[in-house]
């Protein structure tokens, strides 16, 4: 899944010196439409173990937030509750903001993937599904289900000439996620397919590990990954980006109409 073992010297000093002080690693992977069938069979991932989800993300329509590194987003999980999120990114441990360690619902995370790592911080706050949908149907706005601590990071966070209420909701998109095991490999995978409003897709499985795991994980991963299939050289899409790109256009079509 990853090719850190050929990351830049100065790439990999930089991972080895954040892998101290952060909580997870998450292994990352997409693959491009004209693999997924072939990977999903190769991997006998089942889409009836899949997961519908919503998700949300909550920006201008300029995307100034995710432009200054600040992104919103509103989940829901069939049956299970919502959340929301408050991500900054990227953002090393270094520059964590006080107070936020040991809060509930916050971590610091590396992502990594073929075309390189960043880390990010983010405070998870569990909301009912029904406050969720409300923010979907612009019934409820952002700050509604912000928890205290969210609120305040965001309010710090905000781009200058930004205010909460130039916040819109952008999607929902809907995703299928599945967890899935292969005798081939030690650990737990999960596949996730985005639906885009653009009609792409986008399929991306990944793995979580401990930090002082995560060299041995990749390896293992990317030796599983590539025997069965998988073109690790594919140009690798940042999902969220990606996602909020679609959202965007699609929220200037119909502001034009």
């Amino acid at each position: 899944m990853t090719t850190l073992p050929t990351y830049e010297a100065e790439q990999l000093a930089g991972l080895l010196a954040l892998l101290p002080d952060v909580d997870a690693v998450e292994l990352k992977v997409t693959i491009s439409d004209q693999d997924r069938p072939g990977v999903i069979e190769a991997l006998g991932i089942d889409p009836l173990d899949a997961g519908l989800r919503q998700v949300a993300f909550v920006d201008t329509r300029e995307l100034a937030l995710s432009a200054a590194g600040l992104v919103l987003r509103v989940r829901r999980t069939q049956d299970k509750p919502g959340d929301v999120t408050v991500k900054l990114r990227p953002m090393l441990p270094a520059d964590v903001p006080e107070g936020l360690r040991g809060i509930p619902g916050f971590k610091v995370e590396v992502d990594a993937s073929p075309a390189g790592y960043t880390c990010s911080c983010s405070l998870t706050a569990e909301v009912s599904d029904k406050k969720a949908r409300r923010v979907l149907t612009g019934d409820r706005t952002i700050a509604d289900v912000l928890s205290d601590e969210q609120g305040a990071l965001v309010l710090a966070r905000l781009p200058e000439g930004v205010t909460m209420e130039d916040l819109r909701v952008l999607g929902p998109v809907t995703l299928l996620k599945a967890k899935f095991e292969h005798r081939d490999y030690p650990h737990r995978m999960v596949a996730e397919l985005w639906f885009l409003p653009d009609g792409a897709r986008i399929l991306e499985l990944s793995t979580k590990c401990p930090p002082a795991d995560a060299f041995r994980v990749a390896a293992e991963t990317k030796v599983f990954l590539a025997g069965h299939g998988v073109d690790l050289s594919t140009p690798q899409e940042a999902k969220t980006r990606t996602t909020l790109a679609a959202l965007a256009a699609r929220m200037e079509q119909e502001d034009d109409a």
